[in-house]
Order: structure tokens, then sequence, then C-alpha cells
């Protein structure tokens, strides 16, 4: 049985809690970029398709994501791309809806997604598994029986996801990784992303100019600077 993989996307407007850092078009080039990352891990892991839900154009997101041939992506990885401007629980509601086989929900901007870590979580054999980002969100969501299940993102949405498991008697386990965990949202989890990065987003954050250094104050802890 296949398992299909959906990112939802959007690079205009993207990250602005990192405004007072990175410039618009900076911002935008590292949304691409870590989505560009989370596409490697999946494609040596064992997801057969994925597609990407955007609020942008699709053209633009397939040349810009390099998905004509120049990502080096494994051949039996099927991607496709998705306009689709509502929001992000309506969006994701109706297309799980319409799913009848595994589905791992997998956000954008988690570049040390590990293909590991990836298959370790469809493996598990529980209907639900959630895995929790940094601040209560969740990051990753993979559902055996995505049309038994209803998303709900923003605030708390990891508390969220585990109630609605319990209220619809679905089996569910919580599968915690540090990579997956550390989404990219703010000035402050660049750090993480340039201490373990291999990829396309933190070679971008290298190319132009920012990088790690030490706190003046406590001068025991790192912090993030630009050239």
């Amino acid at each position: 049985m296949g398992v299909k993989a959906i990112i939802p996307f959007k690079k205009e407007g993207a990250k602005l809690r990192l405004g007072d850092f990175l410039t618009e078009n900076e911002r935008e080039e590292l949304a691409i970029s870590m989505l560009k990352d989370v596409l490697v891990a999946l494609s040596e892991s064992k997801i057969d398709e994925v597609e990407i839900i955007t609020t942008g154009s699709r053209d633009e997101i397939e040349k810009e994501a390099q998905l004509n041939g120049a990502l080096d992506l494994t051949s039996t990885l099927k991607v496709s791309v998705r306009e689709d401007e509502r929001g992000l629980n309506e969006v994701l509601n109706e297309a799980i809806t319409e799913e009848k086989e595994p589905t791992l929900i997998l956000m954008a901007d988690v570049p040390l997604t590990t293909p590991e870590s990836i298959n370790e979580i469809i493996k598990h054999e529980e209907v639900v598994v959630i895995v929790p980002g940094r601040k209560g969100g969740t990051n990753a969501l993979f559902l055996r029986r995505p049309y038994a299940f209803s998303v709900a993102y923003y605030g708390l949405s990891f508390s969220k996801h585990i109630e609605t498991a319990k209220r619809r008697n679905l089996s569910h386990a919580v599968y915690d990784s540090f990579f997956i965990s550390a989404d990219i949202d703010e000035v402050e989890d660049l750090i993480e992303l340039l201490i373990h990065g291999r990829g396309f987003s933190a070679d971008y954050l290298r190319r132009i100019g920012v990088f790690l250094n030490v706190d003046k104050n406590s001068k025991s802890r790192a912090v993030v600077d630009r050239k």
C-alpha cells in the first residue's frame, strides 16, 4: 500500500516573523529552499507520491523548486503541484476527505527532516501519528485513514489533534523528532538550521551572509548575525 505526502506551501508573504532580519525576497527564497530540503527527504524515504498545495502559481513553484528534473529526486517519486488560495484547514480537510490511502501531511518549513524519521513515522500501526512542533503546533501528521480525520491547525494544534483522535476513537501515537520539530518561524530558529542543516536552506543562509555568532551579553549561547 502506497503512502502519499501532502505539503502545504506559501511563498508570497512567507515567514513574516523573520521580517526584521531578512528582506521579503530573502524570506521567499528561504521558503523555496526549505521546500526543496523537505522534498529531498521525502524522495529518499518510502513515500511514493507528493502533492504540494500552494497559494501561489503552480508553474512558478514547479520552476523555482526545480521539479523539472534539476532537483535530484529519486525517479520513483511522483511530485505534483496544485493551486488553492483557501485557508489551510479548509484545503487540507477537503484533501484528506478524498484520500483512501495512508497520507502524511508535512509542513514545508521543517528543512531538517530526515528520510529516516519519515520512515519511522509511517511505520507506526496507529491510525493517527502526530509529530509536535516545539511551540505546540503539529509539524507532521500521519493518517492511515485520512478520510476519518479532521485537521485543526493554528494555535495548539498538537493538543487539538490528539483530542480529535480520542473523540473519533482512532488509535494514535506521538512521534517526537528533534529535527521535524524544528520549524523555522523566528530568527532564533535559524540557529538550529545553521548548526544542523546540510541542504539547500542552510546553504542559502550562508550565501546571503547569515552566520552564527556568540551572544555578547551571555558569551555562552549562539545567536545569528549577518555580514
